[in-house]
């Protein structure tokens, strides 16, 4: 069993756990993967895509308002290091979509323009360079946190590090050296995104 299967398999006991089960069964009953023209696509704008978001994107292409046999879905798939906060998975194209989304919004920050922003050392300070693949945003439609695969590090940082981008005060931080690792650490918090709160 690969990463994002142990993901999946834990995060639908966790809704189970949680008295959801009604969502998530029905989620699992209208949900299709990415199908193989967009994920080429994916995999041309970003050579360096991890295995395991591509192997999440052929289980569900998407759970942020993503329609489904003309149902729209927003199911919380993902977490962060914010405690207690979900996140949802975008699709393939929505990431397609905002390929240049990170440096547009985040130019003077990324390019150290406020010191009052807390930037982690990680992540690069040129803007020209930046490669960010944007594959989730929180709870509130991204206006708190959003959430990236960051290809272009500084020098202290690692290629394929995951970037978390927080809301008020703003500030970057990079959770996970990896995006396996970053799975990993949802799995080994047992998923506490998932919870009687966030399902409400």
């Amino acid at each position: 069993m690969n990463t994002a299967e142990k993901y999946i398999l834990g995060l639908k006991k966790a809704y189970h756990d949680n008295g959801a089960d009604e969502i998530w069964n029905h989620f699992e009953k209208v949900k299709e993967g990415v199908n193989s023209k967009i994920i080429t696509q994916l995999k041309n704008l970003y050579p360096e895509i991890p295995k395991a978001l591509v192997d999440l994107l052929e289980y569900v292409d998407g759970t942020y308002w993503r329609a489904y046999q003309d149902e729209e879905i927003a199911l919380y798939f993902l977490g962060s290091d914010i405690e207690g906060y979900p996140y949802y998975l975008l699709s393939s194209e929505q990431m397609i979509n905002n390929k240049n989304q990170a440096a547009e919004y985040y130019s003077d920050y990324i390019e150290r323009e406020y010191e009052e922003v807390d930037i982690d050392e990680k992540i690069t300070d040129r803007t020209d360079e930046l490669k960010w693949l944007h594959f989730s945003d929180c709870m509130n439609n991204g206006g708190t946190s959003q959430l990236f695969i960051d290809f272009s590090p500084s020098e202290s940082g690692k290629q394929g590090q995951v970037v978390r981008f927080l809301h008020d005060p703003d500030k970057f931080s990079v959770i996970a050296e990896s995006f396996e690792e970053y799975l990993q650490k949802l799995m080994d918090n047992e998923y506490e995104f998932i919870n009687e709160d966030t399902l409400d």
